[in-house]
C-alpha cells in the first residue's frame, strides 16, 4: 500500500504554502502546525513531512521549535527538511524529535558529504530531495536552478546506496493540476530499487491511486487538504 504522508510547510512558525515554489506567492493558513498534525494523527497517519521554508531559503534550518512541538504532541514519525547542510543540522533535527531528515541543496553542493550520511546515519534515516524544474534540479527552496538533470542526479546517489528519494516537479507544486505522472513512471522504471515519494500537484484520491499503480511508494501532499480537495475522511479511508 502506498504510504500517505501529509506535508506541513512553515514560514515564520506559521503554516504556509507556496505556489510553484515562489515565495512571493505565499498562502498563510490560520491553523497551527501542531493542531493540523494532531488532526492527521487522529485519522491514522503514521508519518508527517515538515518543510522549513525559511531554512530552505536561508540555507540552514530555522523552525526547529515547530519540529519539536509536533514531535512532542504527537506519536507520528516526523521527517524534517529545509536547509539541512551539515552534520550539526542533522544532530539538531534528531535532538528536536525528527525521525528522518530530507536534504536537497547539500546533495548538489557537497555530494560526497551527502553520500557519507547514508553510511554514518543509515539509508533508512536519510531522504534525498530531488526536485526539478523543466528537468533540471532546483535547490535552495527551489530558488536556484542547476544544470544537473533529474535522472543524472538520482543515478549518482543510486550508485551509492540511496533508498528514499522525494521528487517533485516544481511547476506542478501548489497549483492542484495533478502530479507529473510521466516523470514518476520514468523514474520508477529506471530506478526500480528506489522508494520514490511523489510530491507536488496531488488533487484527489484518484491521483494517489494512480501514483500507487505506477509503483510510487509514498505520496506527500499539502495544498489538496488545505484547500478542501482532500478531506479528513478521504485520508482516513486511505489509511484503512
Amino acid at each position: 500500500m502506498i504510504q500517505i504522508i501529509p506535508s506541513i510547510s512553515v514560514i515564520d512558525g506559521k503554516l504556509s504554502r507556496l505556489k510553484q515554489g515562489d515565495y512571493s506567492k505565499e498562502t498563510v493558513y490560520k491553523d497551527s502546525p501542531v493542531d493540523i498534525a494532531k488532526r492527521f494523527e487522529d485519522c491514522g497517519v503514521k508519518r508527517i513531512h515538515i518543510v522549513d521554508l525559511d531554512g530552505a531559503r536561508k540555507g540552514s534550518p530555522v523552525n526547529y521549535h515547530i519540529l519539536e512541538d509536533i514531535a512532542n504532541f504527537t506519536n507520528m514519525k516526523v521527517d524534517f527538511g529545509g536547509g539541512i547542510t551539515t552534520d550539526g543540522d542533522i544532530s539538531k533535527a534528531y535532538e528536536h524529535g525528527a525521525t528522518t531528515i530530507t536534504a536537497a541543496s547539500v546533495a548538489i553542493n557537497n555530494k560526497k558529504l551527502f553520500a557519507s550520511w547514508l553510511i554514518s546515519y543509515g539509508r533508512e534515516k536519510i531522504t534525498l530531495a530531488a526536485d526539478a524544474k523543466n528537468g533540471k534540479i532546483a535547490i535552495r527552496g527551489w530558488q536556484k536552478k542547476t544544470e544537473t538533470t533529474l535522472e543524472e542526479h538520482i543515478e549518482y546517489f543510486n550508485m551509492r546506496g540511496i533508498k528514499y528519494v522525494k521528487s517533485s516537479d516544481v511547476l506542478k507544486d501548489g497549483i492542484l493540476q495533478g502530479p507529473n505522472f510521466k516523470m514518476y513512471e520514468q523514474l520508477v522504471k529506471r530506478f526500480p530499487d528506489i522508494h520514490f515519494l511523489a510530491s507536488g500537484g496531488v488533487r484527489s484520491l484518484d491521483d494517489i491511486k494512480h501514483l500507487e499503480d505506477i509503483g510510487v511508494k509514498g505520496v506527500i501532499f499539502g495544498k489538496a487538504y488545505y484547500e478542501g480537495n482532500l478531506t479528513l475522511k478521504d485520508i482516513e479511508s486511505l489509511m484503512r
